[in-house]
C-alpha cells in the first residue's frame, strides 16, 4: 500500500492581532480524501504532534465544503487528527510522498522547522514528489537542493498570491508573502485567478495556489506515486 505523510502546522496565533489561526480545513479535507479514496495510507505530522490548530474562519459556513464537512463526521478522521504525530519522529524512508496543506499557521513554523526542511530535503533526495498548497509553498523558503542552491531556483511555483493576501486583509500580518518570497528565491512563479484552482508542476515539486487547489494538487501526486 502506498503511503503518504501529511504536515500541518502546530501554529495558532495569527501575528499580534489577537486572532487565531493554523491549518486550512479544505486543504486537509480534500487531499485527505483524495488519497482515503484511492486506497493510499495517510499519515499526518505537525511539529508539536497531537491536536493541530484550525483556523476557525476555515470552518466558517462559506468556506465548508462537502468534503469538509465529511471530515467532520468522520471519527476515524478526527482521531487521527488529534494525535498527530510529531514531526521530529518520521522519516521519508516510510512514505512515497509528502504533501503540506496550508492555512496562515505554516509561515510561522513549518517554513522555519528544522526537521521540516531536512524532511522535504530528504524527500527530493529520494526522488520522492513533493506537494505543498496556498501558504504551504512558503515552507520551501529555507529549503536547498544538494548543492546548496533554494529548491526553488530556476522551477516553476505558484503559492497564495499577494492579491489573495490582500483579499483577506492579512499583508501586513504575515511574516512574509508567499508570492514575493518563492520569487525572491529564484522561482518561476505564476498564477492564475484569485481564488480558482491552479496547480503548477516541475520535476518533483507540485504546487497549488489557493484552497480551491487542493483537490487538483493531491489528485496531481496520486498520478505521481501511482
Amino acid at each position: 500500500m502506498k503511503k503518504v505523510l501529511m504536515v500541518l502546522t502546530s501554529h495558532d496565533t495569527l501575528g499580534d492581532t489577537g486572532r487565531k489561526t493554523g491549518f486550512w480545513l479544505e486543504e486537509l479535507a480534500a487531499p485527505y480524501y483524495t488519497f482515503k479514496d484511492a486506497g493510499v495510507e495517510v499519515v499526518l505530522a505537525s511539529p508539536q504532534g497531537g491536536q493541530p490548530p484550525l483556523d476557525p474562519k476555515s470552518n466558517e459556513p462559506s468556506f465548508q465544503t462537502d468534503l469538509t464537512r465529511r471530515f467532520e463526521a468522520d471519527p476515524a478522521a478526527n482521531a487521527q487528527l488529534a494525535a498527530t504525530v510529531r514531526l521530529d519522529a518520521v522519516t521519508q524512508a516510510d512514505f512515497d510522498t509528502v504533501f503540506y496543506p496550508g492555512g496562515h499557521g505554516p509561515l510561522w513554523d513549518l517554513a522555519e522547522d528544522r526537521n521540516s526542511i531536512a524532511l522535504i530535503e530528504s524527500f527530493v533526495a529520494a526522488g520522492k514528489p513533493v506537494a505543498l498548497v496556498c501558504h504551504a509553498p512558503g515552507v520551501l523558503r529555507h529549503v536547498k537542493t544538494a548543492d546548496g542552491r533554494p529548491l526553488v531556483e530556476g522551477k516553476r511555483v505558484t503559492g497564495f498570491t499577494n492579491t489573495e493576501e490582500e483579499g483577506v486583509g492579512l499583508t501586513d500580518v504575515v511574516p512574509f508573502l508567499v508570492e514575493d518570497e518563492l520569487k525572491a528565491k529564484g522561482g518561476v512563479y505564476s498564477k492564475g485567478p484569485d481564488w480558482g484552482s491552479y496547480v503548477v508542476e516541475d520535476g518533483l515539486l507540485i504546487t497549488g495556489q489557493n484552497p480551491g487547489s487542493s483537490t487538483e494538487a493531491a489528485a496531481l501526486l496520486l498520478q505521481r506515486i501511482a
